[in-house]
């Protein structure tokens, strides 16, 4: 598989395979589709505790390396300290647990999940709210940070990351990271493209990765909004997929991974596992249909994380400031 380079010279797949079954897959359906996945030849798969299916994708793991259909150094691992785990030593902790879950001895790169330790009960609906909850600290988010440094000098941890960042939550903590980041990941879909973080992290040098690329159709009821688009329906999706006589959701990968981001699709069907795949290589968008894809811009975010909303605060808008 192709990869892009991170910037110690080490690579990433260019396409992943997200581990978020939402509320439609059980964790065997996410395990069985990761089995598919690996069978199919992807290298990355983006997983998280909070996901709570990390023990299933091991055993998916352990089967695949023990049958010598794949070797650990040749994927490409992710996981993710949930918010609950923020307090000093839980984040060494809960990585340690993903780490017997996932039956390996290192991830090759463990993520801040969210840049608060804001937390909200599992299944919660979009109108709940932690009276915990509390605004981004930048010295609450180093503390995490430095533990996964020193995770990092241990061997548990090849790369480092954020995600759900906004540039001035970057700027600010930047400074301080002894390990600087190798990725970040943020809602990444045609109409909803975030040009000036994605342009921030390319200029220091941090590589997206790209979740809800298709714009997550089965992404959970608490994140739907009357106002919200769907990206395969857009004109100028629509458009582009009809001259290369593909579906648009594919439209939406190749445009992701010709940007230079990494996008982590996630199907429970062999079919679109397999072609969500095959067409991120060849038969490329020309440098118009790139300029046409921009145009499909609509400032629509999905996750908008009200639930992790504090006491005080009045618009989930406010999360991203």
């Amino acid at each position: 598989m192709e990869g892009f380079r991170l910037y110690n010279g080490d690579v990433i797949p260019v396409i992943g395979f997200g581990t978020f079954g939402s509320d439609h897959y059980s964790p065997e359906q996410v395990s069985k589709a990761v089995e598919t996945a690996i069978d199919s030849g992807y290298r990355l798969f983006d997983c998280a505790e909070v996901y709570g299916n990390e023990d299933r994708i091991g055993l998916v793991f352990e089967r695949a390396f023990q049958s010598g259909k794949i070797r650990r150094e040749e994927i490409f691992v992710t996981s993710k300290v949930w918010n609950n785990h923020h307090a000093p030593g839980e984040p060494t902790k809960a990585l340690k647990r993903s780490l017997e879950n996932l039956k390996l001895e290192y991830v090759d790169a463990y993520f801040v999940h969210w840049p608060f330790p804001n937390y909200h009960a599992p299944g919660c609906d979009g109108d709940s709210r932690n009276p915990d909850s509390r605004p981004f600290s930048k010295e609450e988010f180093l503390g995490v940070w430095r533990e996964l440094e020193a995770l990092c000098d241990q061997g548990l941890v090849r790369h480092l990351g954020m995600s759900n960042m906004t540039i001035s939550k970057l700027e600010a903590v930047l400074p301080g990271c002894r390990v600087k980041p190798s990725l970040i990941e943020m809602e990444l879909h045609p109409s909803f493209q975030q040009k000036e973080l994605f342009d921030t992290c390319v200029s220091k040098g941090i590589r997206v990765i790209g979740f809800c690329p298709l714009g997550s159709p089965n992404r959970p009821e608490r994140d739907r909004s009357p106002e919200d688009v769907a990206d395969t329906e857009l004109p100028e999706v629509v458009e582009v997929s009809k001259v290369h006589g593909i579906h648009p959701a594919l439209t939406c990968l190749k445009w992701a991974v010709q940007k230079g981001a990494v996008p982590i699709p996630f199907s429970g069907s062999e079919r679109n596992i397999r072609a969500n795949l095959a067409c991120v290589t060849g038969d490329s968008l020309t440098p118009d249909e790139m300029a046409l894809m921009e145009k499909a811009e609509r400032g629509c975010r999905l996750v908008k994380g009200q639930v992790f909303l504090w006491p005080g605060a009045d618009s989930w808008t406010q999360l991203w400031e």
